[in-house]
């Protein structure tokens, strides 16, 4: 396998040198058998090999290759599940706990960046949710609660403050929140799985599990290659890219697609547009999101959600015209990477961290949640199986539910055209 088996993307091209992990053979046994190579079960792995375990990581294609290597790369507190609805659902305390593991999820990738000095990884400060329309007062109470109840540390931004970052009229008020950052994920994911060889783990690419049986008082998992693993548990960590393993849990993860554009190296240009260094996002309920890269010359740009699995044909002319009606400044400019990223959703919007069966761990579903939600459920997944805590009953009301199957996907698409009308309305009144 070569690099080429990673999809075309900014990332790949962006890659640093990285050894490949052989398939596995024969038959192994481990204390915890993690299924999936993307930044949860690298986080669970490590964890689990430095408190003493010994851990056989299985990815069926490459280190990173799914969402943890496609996406965004923000860092930053909470989950896609907005605090407020949490607060409403679970009470103040139980929402508070939640948020103070998320925020440990952020510290846990920025103190590993840290620790690691990865190359490659680039972390840039700062996080820059931006208004499409004037709603201050709002906005203010929302920073407020959260300053006040969970210790957040936001700062909001006048409308003036916003557009001398950000030279466009399309956006008006901001929140900033300093403790946020954004990194080339795909580096992170390869950092963390050399890690984990150093720490005695043992991983495996181009290992697709495709059975899971009961086997005494552990599993057995038998994979592709016909090499088995039998483990005293097991940590699914698959995401949308798990298929015929584990169907209960499968059926709870929706695929859905986002996708990203990089620009052609034009710094001049974007100096005149963009003069923020950090992550930057809109409050459409399916918003834009990018960020700078390569110290300001090329713009990470992505959006749109859809649920089919193709990408479609005009993807990189779509997210320009995106662009372009923000920053029409910008100009004609090339295009030099567009891919999709198929990443794992759940109806109730928070990842699913639960023991599934006796042994059996699930830790999956952070699409929208950004990075820090992977470190999250990778640590206290860790924890739970290793008895050292049990911080993962925090997780306990959002179960595998039912996502719907094909009908779901189509109900999801048809809320993503309800949310965007939404989201035109509320900016052309304001």
């Amino acid at each position: 396998m070569t690099m080429d088996q990673y999809i075309d993307s900014y990332y790949r091209d962006t890659k640093v040198d990285a050894a490949f992990h052989a398939p596995i053979e024969g038959e192994q046994e481990a204390d915890v058998c993690v299924i999936g190579g993307g930044l949860a079960g690298l986080t669970a792995a490590r964890e689990l090999a430095k408190a003493g375990k010994s851990v056989i990581l299985l990815e069926g294609q490459r280190i990173g290759w799914g969402a943890s290597g496609r996406n965004g790369g923000f860092v930053s507190n909470g989950y896609a599940e907005g605090m407020q609805a949490l607060e409403d659902k679970l009470g103040l305390d139980h929402a508070k706990a939640l948020f103070d593991l998320s925020v440990m999820g952020t510290d846990y990738v920025r103190n590993t960046i840290a620790a690691l000095q990865p190359p490659g990884v680039e972390p840039k400060k700062g996080w820059l949710r931006v208004l499409r329309y004037s709603n201050e007062d709002q906005l203010r109470r929302s920073a407020d609660h959260m300053k006040e109840k969970y210790g957040a540390r936001f700062g909001v931004w006048t409308t003036e403050q916003v557009r001398d970052s950000l030279v466009t009229k399309r956006y008006f008020q901001g929140l900033n929140d300093p403790t946020a950052f954004h990194i080339q994920p795909l580096n992170y994911a390869l950092a963390l799985a050399a890690d984990l060889v150093a720490t005695g783990g043992r991983l495996y690419e181009a290992s697709p599990a495709r059975a899971l049986d009961r086997s005494g008082a552990g599993w057995m998992v038998t994979c592709e290659t016909g090499a088995r693993v039998k483990a005293g548990a097991v940590l699914l960590c698959g995401s949308a890219y798990m298929q015929d393993l584990y169907p209960k849990l499968e059926r709870a993860v929706l695929p859905v697609a986002t996708y990203v554009i990089t620009s052609e190296a034009m710094p001049e240009r974007l100096a005149e547009a963009i003069r923020y260094a950090g992550c930057i996002g809109d409050t459409r309920r399916a918003g834009d999101y990018y960020r700078l890269v390569e110290d300001g010359a090329r713009l990470l740009w992505g959006g749109r959600i859809t649920t089919r699995r193709s990408e479609p044909k005009a993807l990189a002319d779509m997210l320009k015209k995106d662009i372009l009606a923000i920053y029409p400044q910008l100009g004609d400019f090339k295009i030099e990477h567009a891919w999709a990223g198929l990443m794992g959703y759940c109806v109730h919007k928070m990842p699913i961290l639960r023991e599934m069966e006796p042994g059996l761990w699930a830790a999956t579903g952070t699409g929208g949640h950004g990075l820090n939600a992977t470190a999250t459920i990778g640590v206290v997944a860790a924890e739970g199986i290793a008895g050292t805590s049990d911080r993962h009953r925090l997780f306990k009301p959002f179960t595998a539910q039912w996502g719907g199957g094909s009908i779901g996907r189509i109900a999801t698409q048809m809320v993503y055209w309800g949310l965007q009308l939404q989201d035109m309305w509320e900016e052309r009144r304001g």
